[in-house]
């Protein structure tokens, strides 16, 4: 990979990362300052913590999703692909590519139709904070156009760059860490 393309590929990781570590602190301080609100000053308890601690990890999730991509995180059968001889890899691994792109752009085109449907209707919450729906429906799309260009990237490096000695299906549980430190180091 050009030097180019994967500095902005560990910008893009940091940056996801980072925010998605941001919406979880948010959330996970929001749920404190709810939990001891409720105990210690009962009317100062935020009454719509729940439903914004919702709206954070959702989005959070819809992130992460793409760094699952990219990690080999998402479920799937990683021990019938290890059964296989790694050119038959190569081309399961690409049509999953295939198969996931068309998942992803069902979810960002109907994702899309929620939020639009949520805009025209000027949806809220129903709690006190009247929250617009549309920003918590627009994970949805975000989270799915995230994993589709995370996929696109895999096909074309199944396709076009196949490493059968780099590019081993799934990943071993003391994988994870080394790639990581390897990754920030590099």
């Amino acid at each position: 990979m050009p030097r180019r393309l994967a500095r902005l590929d560990r910008f893009w990781d940091r940056l996801e990362r980072r925010l998605v570590g941001l919406l979880g602190l948010a959330a996970l301080l929001i749920g404190l300052v709810q939990v001891t609100g409720r105990y210690l000053a009962p009317q100062h308890a935020i009454g719509y913590a729940e439903e914004v601690i919702v709206y954070l990890v959702i989005w959070a999730v819809m992130l992460v999703a793409g760094q699952l991509v990219r990690t080999d995180g998402h479920v799937r059968p990683d021990v019938v692909l290890r059964l296989l001889p790694p050119q038959a890899q190569r081309w399961v691994e690409a049509f999953n590519c295939l198969v996931a792109l068309i998942f992803c752009a069902g979810l960002v085109w109907y994702g899309w139709q929620i939020v639009d449907t949520a805009l025209l209707l000027d949806e809220r919450s129903s709690t006190d904070l009247q929250f617009p729906m549309w920003i918590y429906y627009l994970s949805l799309p975000v989270g799915g156009a995230l994993m589709a260009v995370r996929y696109a990237i895999r096909l074309l490096r199944y396709a076009f760059f196949y490493d059968p000695a780099s590019m081993s299906v799934g990943h071993a549980a003391t994988d994870a860490p080394l790639d990581h430190a390897a990754h920030e180091a590099g």
